[in-house]
């Protein structure tokens, strides 16, 4: 297994990024409404206007609401506003965190679980699903902070276009992304929420590669359906339903710790992690935390199925070698 695990891991996670990046960025613009910034709240909020008239009464003047604001409603404004491609922009550092942190990830979970089964074949071998949670959380932890640069950039890169125009980054690439931000804020900015994003990948590791191993060995067990592609799509949207529903509040937070904007001299919108999800439940809600949630599983779930269907593929091919 060893560099294999990784090289299968790293193609099938690369595709599965790539090919819903779209979803994953309406998800962040979603998680990132509510936050107290008038630029923003003007775009998805009714306005209410008071006029003096001229008998000296007060009138006030409400917009009419706007559209619902959902994952169709916002994808089709971003096209409107921005145009077709902006719903890659980031589409690089997505590229570069799977590279890194997906790549990551899933060898060492492979490796993991090789070395803790009684099978010299991880294709056959059969652990209790605390190893594989065990297995997945630690293998989360290591990649996410191997990927963190890259998920910062790709979180502002995505959510850019939302701002106005004169407060835009403009980031050109990922690599330009990364290098203003250290520049500009410092070496350690590309490591802003990584206790977030370690939190979460720990999480979404576990409950995704252990689900979606767990649910193909029932499926076969049972003799529910043989080892193909219907086992594999069936176990990869059980996986990706666990994984969303798991890991949506510490991503709504992290989204927003990551694309706080640091004014020189000013005070940061949240200290840290707590304090940003005080502060969202506290004005928000608690289920500010569910915010994005559809497009989360939405993207989730493609982005699993594409990841273990290629996975599995790619195993194949590289079978022999």
């Amino acid at each position: 297994m060893g560099l294999k695990g990784f090289v299968e891991g790293g193609i099938a996670s690369i595709i599965a990024g790539a090919s819903t990046h779209p979803l994953d960025l309406i998800k962040v613009r979603m998680q990132l409404q509510g936050e107290s910034n008038p630029a923003l709240v003007q775009a998805y909020r009714p306005a209410v206007a008071a006029l003096n008239t001229p008998n000296g009464y007060i009138s006030l003047r409400i917009a009419p609401p706007p559209t619902r604001v959902g994952l169709v409603s916002i994808g089709t404004q971003i096209v409107k506003s921005e145009g077709a491609t902006a719903l890659f922009s980031g589409v690089s550092a997505t590229i570069l965190r799977q590279t890194l942190y997906s790549t990551t990830r899933m060898g060492l979970y492979e490796i993991l679980k090789q070395k803790w089964s009684d099978h010299s074949d991880s294709d056959t071998a059969k652990l209790p699903i605390t190893k594989k949670i065990v297995a997945g959380l630690i293998a989360g932890s290591v990649g996410a902070a191997v990927g963190n640069p890259a998920d910062v950039a790709m979180v502002r890169m995505q959510a850019d276009g939302r701002l106005p125009i004169e407060q835009r980054r403009n980031y050109k690439s990922v690599v330009d992304a990364i290098s203003q931000m250290s520049k500009q804020e410092g070496i350690a900015s590309l490591w802003r929420g990584s206790a977030l994003t370690v939190n979460r990948a720990m999480i979404v590791t576990a409950s995704q590669l252990a689900t979606y191993d767990q649910a193909k060995e029932m499926i076969l067990e049972k003799g529910v359906m043989s080892d193909g592609i219907g086992t594999h799509v069936t176990a990869s949207f059980a996986a990706g339903f666990v994984a969303s529903v798991a890991s949506n509040p510490i991503d709504v937070i992290k989204t927003r710790v990551m694309n706080m904007k640091l004014e020189a001299g000013g005070v940061a919108p949240y200290s840290g992690a707590l304090d940003c999800a005080m502060k969202t439940v506290r004005t928000e809600g608690v289920m500010a935390l569910y915010k994005g949630f559809i497009p989360t599983i939405s993207r989730q779930g493609p982005f699993t199925v594409v990841l273990f269907v290629t996975l599995e593929q790619v195993r194949k091919l590289f079978k022999d070698l």
